[in-house]
């Protein structure tokens, strides 16, 4: 018999704030975390930022050679500890870290980078990817298997699955799984706008600027933040009494194996079959999905293709919104912040709307929540799609606790 795994702590640092419910009732208000950032850029940049008080977690001297990226982390990580409630007499040994990063310490590299020549002793170890679930770890005490996966922007989504994995084959007992990413300092921004993957707007606008599936689309804005789930099996939350926000029932990992940034939508329906019958769900059975949605004129086609190759004529009975409209490309944390959106849409049976677009763009026909506040009374099973670069697809699917 399969092991049920059971979300039971949800923990996140985002640009709309650091409480779950608070995040999600704006996201259902259709409110924008974008904005103008970085002035001295030539060109204009619009990102999502957090406002994080590091004095709720660290010292001043614990700070000494803690990149921003593994003080969000640290931070998600023990609000979903604390959610997930009293864990019980849970061997150290038997709790894994799972996390996701894509790019490590941006700050710390950056610093080093324009530091005149004075280079901080402790760069190495600020922005090595591995930072953030190490310093999970020694917040935690976690003492099993404490591993960081950096797949661009499916990292955090693959890290959650390769969790739900170890608590179905019994290797932990408890495992805490998401991811972080904190990316807004100029030379990341500088490279991204290279690749011309960035939303471009005028003067006034940048909040709306990210349009998934729309006619005017032009790219995505980059997000910072951190979001964890405290999984574990279903039996093992139900002896000592936790709360189920949602159960983890399928995932789909595979690669494109074609391109490294162009995405293709045979290796995502790949994924996305892989979810639903690891669920043992059809296509019709799912109700909604969190798209990837980056709002490229590529990806948003590939994406809507995709679904339409593995759902057939259910596909206009699939709900689908992009929420990165609203808080940005995560990267590496998108995976976890949009898996506790999914899981706090069923949970409350709400669908995120698809922000910002006025006009669907005929390659991308899907049945988009269009409106703010839009409820779901009959939703039972939803998924979330992560798809990165490097040709990486990953895809969760959760059930109604």
């Amino acid at each position: 018999m399969t092991t049920e795994v059971a979300v039971t702590g949800l923990g996140l640092v985002a640009p709309h704030g650091d409480d779950p419910g608070t995040v999600f009732d704006a996201l259902m208000r259709g409110e924008s975390a974008l904005g103008p950032v970085l002035p001295e850029l030539p060109k204009p940049a619009a990102a999502a930022t957090v406002a994080f008080d590091e004095s709720r977690w660290f010292t001043k001297l614990q700070l000494a050679g803690v990149d921003r990226v593994s003080q969000l982390a640290v931070a998600a990580a023990d609000l979903a500890v604390r959610d997930a409630g009293a864990l019980g007499n849970v061997d150290p040994e038997r709790i894994g870290i799972y996390a996701g990063c894509g790019m490590g310490g941006a700050g710390a590299l950056e610093a080093a980078y324009r530091g005149a020549g004075r280079m901080p002793p402790l760069t190495i170890p600020a922005f090595m990817p591995n930072a953030p679930a190490s310093q999970v770890a020694m917040r935690q005490r976690v003492q099993g298997p404490v591993l960081t996966y950096s797949v661009a922007c499916a990292s955090s989504a693959v890290a959650i699955a390769e969790a739900a994995k170890a608590v179905q084959r019994g290797e932990v007992d408890i495992a805490i799984a998401g991811g972080s990413e904190a990316l807004i300092v100029p030379g990341v921004l500088l490279a991204w706008q290279a690749m011309q993957t960035l939303a471009g707007f005028a003067p006034g606008e940048a909040a709306s600027a990210i349009r998934p599936f729309a006619t005017d689309r032009s790219g995505f804005a980059l997000g910072e933040g951190a979001a964890f789930l405290v999984l574990e099996s279903a039996e093992r939350a139900r002896l000592r009494g936790a709360r189920s926000h949602a159960t983890l029932a399928g995932w789909g990992i595979g690669c494109d194996a074609t391109h490294l940034t162009k995405p293709d939508a045979p290796g995502q329906a790949r994924a996305l079959r892989a979810a639903l019958r690891q669920a043992g769900l059809q296509p019709r059975d799912v109700g909604y999905c969190n798209a990837h949605g980056t709002a490229t004129r590529i990806g948003d086609v590939v994406e809507r293709n995709a679904l339409a190759e593995v759902w057939g004529e259910a596909l206009d009975d699939l709900r689908v919104s992009s929420t990165k409209a609203l808080h940005g490309h995560l990267l590496g944390a998108a995976g976890a912040l949009e898996a506790v959106i999914t899981v706090l849409a069923l949970a409350r049976r709400q669908l995120p709307p698809n922000a910002h677009c006025q006009t669907i763009d005929p390659e991308c026909s899907l049945n988009l929540v269009r409106e703010a506040g839009e409820a779901a009374p009959q939703l039972e099973a939803a998924i979330s799609s992560s798809f990165a670069f490097g040709g990486t697809n990953a895809v969760l699917l959760f059930r109604r606790a």
